[in-house]
């Protein structure tokens, strides 16, 4: 295989990982009923003027399964870091005891699992829909390179088969991220 072909096909691969690894940051966001400090991860607070990361001006932790407490550096945040988790809309109710930042983790209903499935779903058509894309752009680049058309017969079925094993790998992922949240 001439060394053009290898280039594209490498190409093709690094789009595709990418896509599976932003599916995988999507699934860390959807919560499957237990807390985490990933759940906080959007949340941005006002610090002194500028939009800042949560993590960045507090301790998230997790002590238990129900459970996810906001511990902020400096004690004048309290009010700032409720109001970002507010504004971030993740449906907690954030309680502050003057220290620290509680926040209890309701259970899932059976509705609430349902649609989480269909968004990770949706993700799941997002990363598919990227890694067509790039096999789409690997299959044009394979059609302007100057190469004979057994080569570029061989390229595509190539392409075809990193971008199935890539399909597979996002419904794996799903089928996954779909068990963990339907299970109560």
């Amino acid at each position: 295989m001439n060394e053009d072909i290898q280039f594209i096909l490498d190409t093709a691969k690094e789009s595709m990982d990418a896509a599976i690894k932003h599916l995988e940051k999507q699934f860390i966001n959807i919560r499957a009923g237990k807390a985490s400090p990933a759940m906080l991860g959007s949340v941005m607070v006002d610090y002194y003027g500028s939009q800042t990361p949560l993590s960045q001006v507090a301790n998230v932790n997790t002590p238990d399964g129900r459970t996810i407490t906001v511990q902020p550096w400096e004690k004048n945040m309290l009010q700032e870091i409720e109001r970002g988790i507010m504004y971030a809309n993740l449906g907690f109710n954030p309680m502050n005891n003057g220290d620290t930042i509680i926040i209890n983790v309701p259970p899932l209903t059976e509705e609430r699992r349902r649609d989480l499935a269909k968004q990770a779903k949706a993700e799941v058509e997002d990363a598919k829909i990227s890694i067509r894309t790039a096999r789409k752009d690997a299959n044009d680049d394979i059609k302007k390179s100057d190469i004979s058309e057994d080569l570029e017969k061989n390229a595509e079925a190539d392409v075809q088969k990193l971008t199935d094993s890539y399909v597979l790998k996002a419904d794996a992922l799903f089928e996954v991220k779909e068990k963990e949240i339907m299970t109560v």
